[in-house]
């Protein structure tokens, strides 16, 4: 009964996707990676054939780019190449990679700036991809601060975890903000109708905390939102909120341990397997099971992270990210610009007298 009621919840959420999404343009930044250009492109490659509304500009050397979708044999008229004669390493600073204005993640950027483009997805150096979007985009009306939103495991839809490491140092009025654009994102993306929000810290109870939380959690307590209060770690994947927020600094460190821990429990699991004959049979009965949790928790069914608050759509990637993951990537991106996401930011941010009225005491960055 609950298998058939949670099948028939997806069915609703797919058209609703489907109503959103709308024909649009990604700028897809090729180089960069752990990967090869060529794996990236495979993801473009199969985006295109999963997803009739997306075209890619994959931005990179033209003529090395080309020279594979020729021998591919992937020609496709939604499929274009930009070029780019520069390359963001993984170890070039943020400050570096502006320099570097003809780069593949910068071309990309512009790419949206110009109107060419409705969104881009890079699995380069986050800091850089970060810094080219909001030195070329700026910020929405209102947003002080941008947020990398990540995705946590929960039994109904994703929790939305923000901010996962834009911004390591945060005042009460940032997160205030990060709260309302993971509420409008839960909203609009995942069709939650009353996005449950919390605040991570050290307890539950009002008396937890630190100076941060405290004055975050009272901007929250008179806001609008369906705040619930303190969210301790073990929360996370409990279902009991559906945005949680906290500084950048501690939602990477939580974001990059979680991701350690699933890929510890599968290898060590695949061991245990391959060492008892008893568990090989039993794991045979259990691959449905094992496929089905690894695609709850795998990245790439996401394929990356949202970067909120700036004109424009971002998808930030692993650097790693699989062919999978890239074609993932960019249909969260296509669904992104299809739910109009950043106009309902606008929207919520200008609504929120709190949110949006300057303090004296804060810089804004």
């Amino acid at each position: 009964m609950a298998k058939g009621t949670n099948n028939l919840r997806e069915q609703v959420r797919q058209r609703r996707r489907e109503r959103n999404r709308r024909d649009c343009v990604l700028a897809l930044d090729v180089m960069g990676t752990d990967r090869t250009p060529t794996e990236v492109l495979q993801g473009a490659v199969d985006a295109i054939a999963q997803f009739p509304h997306v075209s890619v500009i994959a931005v990179g050397p033209h003529a090395q780019l080309e020279t594979i979708i020729r021998e591919k044999q992937w020609a496709n008229p939604r499929l274009t190449v930009e070029d780019a004669t520069e390359v963001v390493t993984m170890h070039d600073s943020p400050r570096e990679s502006l320099k570097k204005r003809q780069s593949s993640v910068a071309v990309a950027a512009r790419l949206v700036k110009e109107g060419r483009a409705q969104g881009m997805v890079s699995p380069g150096n986050t800091g850089s991809t970060m810094a080219h979007a909001m030195f070329q985009w700026r910020m929405l009306p209102g947003v002080v601060r941008p947020a990398i939103a990540a995705f946590m495991p929960h039994p109904r839809r994703p929790l939305i975890f923000m901010d996962a490491g834009a911004n390591v140092d945060c005042k009460p009025r940032h997160l205030m903000q990060f709260a309302i654009m993971g509420t409008v994102f839960s909203r609009h993306m995942f069709h939650c109708r009353s996005p449950k929000v919390g605040i991570l810290s050290v307890g539950e109870e009002e008396t937890k905390g630190n100076e941060l939380v405290f004055e975050t959690r009272d901007l929250l307590k008179a806001s609008s939102l369906n705040f619930k209060g303190n969210a301790e770690g073990r929360d996370l994947l409990s279902g009991q909120f559906d945005v949680v927020v906290c500084d950048g600094f501690v939602g990477n460190i939580v974001l990059k341990f979680g991701e350690s821990v699933v890929e510890f429990l599968f290898s060590n699991l695949k061991e245990e397997v391959k060492q008892n004959v008893l568990s090989q049979l039993g794991a045979a009965a259990m691959i449905p099971a094992l496929r089905s949790f690894k695609k709850r928790v795998d990245y790439a069914e996401y394929g990356g992270a949202p970067l909120l608050g700036l004109q424009g759509n971002c998808i930030i990637c692993h650097g790693k990210s699989s062919p999978k993951a890239i074609m993932n990537a960019l249909r969260t991106a296509g669904d992104l610009v299809g739910a109009q996401v950043n106009d309902h930011i606008v929207e919520a941010i200008a609504a929120s007298k709190v949110a949006s009225a300057p303090a004296a005491s804060e810089e804004t960055v």
